[in-house]
């Protein structure tokens, strides 16, 4: 537990309740009009390059990375720093090769911009489903950390009370999405950052402040009470139990940094700056927001093991995912004062916050894909306002499924999920964005060839990983039927997904890739360039 008292942990469950009260009314007041389209898919592209910066950043920063990464900094040192840097470094990708070509070349969705070279239903269809098997893993390791979360600083243990936090949550989280769509979740994103980033910051202060504002004895306190010494301070520590770790990092990172910002929820947040040169502004604020966040939770997680120890981190959570929150409180020291625990109450918050408005990103980007790419591309003119509700409709379509499977998995370790939803981002996303956007041979056959074979080499080979199953901290501690020696899959997935592209490519034939070469000619100077908005 936190250590709070009841009168602190009585103010916390009010902030969650102000907090949930206060986004769905603002879901509620800039709600698009019910056929109108564009409002709902894009918010019109009304941001400015700050606040849409801020919304990516919040979209990126999810409660998996702010709670995952501390944890792995906190457990790992050296390792979880990587981690953190891998992550800023993956959304740099994104800014410099493709945020302005994936802007120019969409309109709505993912599928938007494979259709607009490769226009076909098989396309979209296929871009939904990927974008559904990408995200529904990181939603369901969200929803189900709801209740253990909630449990940690509220106190209470009984598992019926921790599945109604997640039917609760994941109820608030459909509302957000379907009330509220581009530009609420936007602003909820932009709150939860702010609030976020504020109260990280000030417990990093906090933190610096014991160690009189001297990192390296920060990093020296960390190592000597992480019981495994200098090595803390090393690279390597957390894969050392595996066959091979220096290529199992190399693995790790390769999924992260290709994978973190290609997911579709963070690139559907390009198709809202109404400009290219806005784009850039966006990302640019994004970027250095995230590069601040990186910081904060390097100084938490090392906060966290000098002050209370790795031991007693791992026994609160094998995971680590309780470290941002014992770091805070452990910032505060023994005597708490009123304005230290309206601190932690805000951390706490914050945290509760980031879960509501990450999912909600993911339901509609989810959402959107299936009723923009799916439904409406069955029909020639369907009206905007049949396609508005049945965006609203596949909201809860996503989400209730995304709850029930939430409800079965939060008692299994969720980490497996995590690295599944960054390691299709990786292997089939980025391959498919990079090619479509820049190869102009690429044929409709390599777009599916990359899409559906990059996902299945991850499906095929995550559930032989040491996450799922022979090891004490796997989804499966009991069972041991591993047959892939690394824990992500990338080292050998991230080079399939760009192999079957262009194997898939190259069997189209001559003819084909002649006739696609031609076609990307003429979208080339739109794509890369914006010379052209296309708006149907």
């Amino acid at each position: 537990m936190t250590g709070l008292s009841g009168s602190a942990q009585t103010m916390t469950l009010v902030a969650f309740t102000a907090i949930a009260t206060i986004t769905l009314l603002l879901c509620v007041m800039t709600g698009p009009d019910r056929d109108d389209l564009d409002e709902f898919y894009t918010g019109y592209g009304s941001l400015s390059p700050m606040r849409n910066g801020l919304a990516i950043a919040g979209d990126y920063i999810s409660a998996a990375t702010v709670l995952g990464t501390c944890g792995v900094i906190a457990l790992y040192g050296h390792d979880g720093i990587v981690l953190a840097l891998s992550t800023a470094l993956s959304l740099m990708l994104l800014m410099f090769l493709l945020a302005e070509p994936l802007r120019n070349a969409g309109r709505f969705t993912m599928g938007d911009a494979f259709a607009r070279r490769m226009p076909g239903r098989a396309v979209r269809v296929t871009a939904c489903l990927v974008t559904l098997a990408a995200l529904l893993p990181m939603m369901l390791v969200q929803l189900a950390g709801t209740g253990q979360l909630l449990a940690f600083i509220l106190g209470f243990s009984g598992d019926e009370v921790k599945t109604a936090c997640v039917i609760g949550v994941g109820v608030l989280m459909i509302s957000y999405a379907a009330i509220g769509g581009m530009k609420g979740t936007a602003l909820i994103q932009i709150l939860k950052i702010v609030i976020l980033l504020g109260s990280g910051g000030a417990v990093a202060v906090l933190v610096l402040n014991r160690f009189d504002w001297d990192p390296t004895a920060l990093f020296d306190a960390a190592a000597a009470r992480s019981g495994v010494g200098p090595a803390f301070l090393d690279s390597g520590l957390e894969f050392a139990g595996g066959p091979h770790p220096r290529l199992d990092m190399i693995s790790a990172q390769l999924c992260v940094v290709l994978g973190g910002a290609c997911l579709p929820h963070v690139t559907m947040r390009m198709y809202t700056a109404s400009s290219a040169p806005q784009v850039r502004r966006s990302m640019s604020w994004a970027v250095s927001i995230v590069a601040v966040f990186v910081l904060v939770i390097t100084v938490v997680g090392m906060g966290a093991t000098a002050l209370i120890g790795r031991e007693a981190i791992a026994l609160a959570d094998p995971q680590g995912n309780s470290a941002y929150l014992l770091g805070s409180r452990a910032a505060l020291g023994p005597e708490v004062t009123t304005a230290e625990t309206l601190l932690f109450t805000t951390v706490a918050t914050a945290v509760f916050l980031t879960v509501l408005a990450s999912v909600a990103g993911m339901i509609l980007a989810c959402a959107n894909s299936l009723a923009h790419d799916v439904f409406a591309a069955r029909v020639q003119e369907m009206s905007a306002r049949r396609e508005m509700t049945l965006a609203r409709l596949s909201a809860l379509a996503v989400g209730a499924p995304a709850i029930l499977l939430a409800t079965l998995v939060q008692h299994r370790s969720l980490q497996p999920l995590v690295t599944l939803s960054f390691s299709l981002g990786a292997s089939a996303i980025a391959p498919a964005l990079v090619y479509s956007l820049f190869w102009r041979r690429y044929t409709r056959t390599g777009l599916l060839a990359t899409l559906i074979g990059g996902a299945l080499a991850v499906l095929a080979l995550t559930p032989g990983t040491n996450l799922v199953s022979g090891s004490p901290v796997a989804a499966f501690p009991e069972a041991d039927f591993t047959y892939f020696p690394f824990t992500t899959t990338g080292l050998v997935s991230v080079p399939l997904g760009f192999a079957f592209g262009w194997l898939g490519t190259v069997l189209s034939g001559r003819r084909k890739a002649e006739e696609q070469r031609r076609q990307y000619e003429a979208v080339e100077g739109w794509i890369l360039a914006g010379a052209v908005r296309r708006n149907e």
